[in-house]
């Protein structure tokens, strides 16, 4: 099979979108299949030799700089996409880049997969233009109803995307490296890096440092803790975005990582004890999965993805998004009692194996060969 893929975010940005992608390119390639990726071009990142991308010119995204954004070429995304003869085009997000490569597919009549992985109605309320959110809805209704298939990786998601009528939506993208993100990878020498005693239990939250994270219950929620736990915890987090700096004053106490590559995040995650997510808006939570699978239970809000994978009282502990002092008082437990972190650790590692990544890798494969199986290779133009 030949997939072409047109996503607006990709290397060498880290976040899910980009994990998911760079995961369906290295799996096609794997399994001996082809997959040509049409992407932002980032300053100082050239593409290995190797790969088979079109990188289209992007400037930054005023409200957030480090998000790139892409004029829709058309007539290029057409001329790469033709040159490779694609048997289905996988969207990825809703922006330009998206939109270019939704086009070629309904103008060629080549099938077309999109992906709903980012909730952008939500995000807007974060930052200042929450009247736009019906009109985001629209667009977003508007982009995905042409597709034979829209993938998203959460049931809520789903249940949202067929009641504004786009059909053919599917529970895909949620699937996680259990063999990468292992218990295995615990490490005595990054514990005493980050918390100088055995004893002392690592807290640990990991993201994007941006306002749709829900991170101001985040930053009051462990301003609390660390008065009520003192030096029992050392709190850490791995991530960078436009609200690194207020962290770092608001909680001068808390180990800022930065960015990490994944084998390193990998290793933080199982030398950590309890992990923190207080974000409304996630359509997976991708992040709790990889601790889970890490042997780490996890406190997080009752919003969106989190509530299909965290069981409470069982892998950790679910709680309103908006309420800091119920998240201090889940820590304060768990830190005081090793019993139940062992306990619910070993369960959070057990209820994330059912979310293998290499099942879903199969069913993707068998969701492209399906819509290549099934489609007459005569242009069928959708009026959009």
């Amino acid at each position: 099979m030949r997939i072409g893929i047109a996503t607006d975010t990709y290397l060498p940005q880290v976040n899910g979108v980009t994990t998911v992608v760079r995961r369906i390119v290295t799996l096609l390639r794997a399994r001996g299949h082809e997959a040509a990726v049409v992407a932002p071009r980032y300053p100082e990142f050239h593409t290995p030799d190797d790969e088979r991308e079109l990188r289209i010119l992007s400037i930054p995204f005023p409200l957030y700089p480090a998000v790139r954004l892409s004029l829709p070429h058309t007539r290029p995304v057409a001329h790469f996409f033709d040159a490779f003869r694609p048997d289905v085009i996988h969207v990825h997000t809703e922006g330009p880049l998206g939109l270019a490569g939704r086009r070629y597919a309904l103008q060629r009549g080549v099938p077309l997969v999109t992906s709903f992985h980012t909730n952008f109605p939500q995000y807007s309320r974060h930052y200042g233009v929450g009247l736009l959110e019906p009109a985001v809805w629209r667009w977003l209704a508007w982009f995905h109803r042409p597709a034979q298939q829209t993938l998203t990786p959460g049931a809520a998601a789903r249940t949202e995307l067929e009641r504004r009528g786009v059909a053919q939506v599917a529970v895909w993208g949620r699937g996680v490296d259990t063999q990468l993100f292992h218990p295995r990878r615990r490490n005595d020498g990054w514990r005493r890096w980050l918390a100088g005693g055995d004893d002392t239990v690592i807290v640990l939250h990991v993201g994007r440092l941006a306002p749709e994270k829900n991170l101001d219950v985040l930053m009051e929620a462990w301003h609390d803790a660390r008065q009520v736990v003192g030096q029992r915890a050392t709190f850490v987090i791995a991530g960078e975005g436009p609200m690194a700096r207020r962290i770092a004053a608001r909680l001068p106490f808390v180990r800022l990582l930065g960015f990490l590559p994944v084998q390193h995040l990998a290793t933080l995650y199982a030398s950590a004890d309890l992990c923190v997510f207080t974000s409304r808006s996630e359509t997976c939570g991708l992040v709790a999965l990889e601790a889970m699978s890490s042997g780490v239970p996890v406190i997080a809000a009752d919003a969106g993805g989190f509530r299909e994978s965290v069981v409470p009282n069982e892998t950790g502990a679910l709680l309103p998004p908006d309420d800091p002092a119920g998240f201090v008082e889940a820590i304060a437990e768990l830190v005081g009692d090793p019993r139940r972190r062992f306990v619910f650790a070993a369960a959070a590692r057990e209820r994330a194996l059912a979310y293998d990544v290499a099942n879903e890798d199969a069913e993707l494969l068998a969701r492209y060969a399906a819509l290549v199986d099934a489609t007459e290779r005569e242009p069928t133009p959708y009026a959009a």
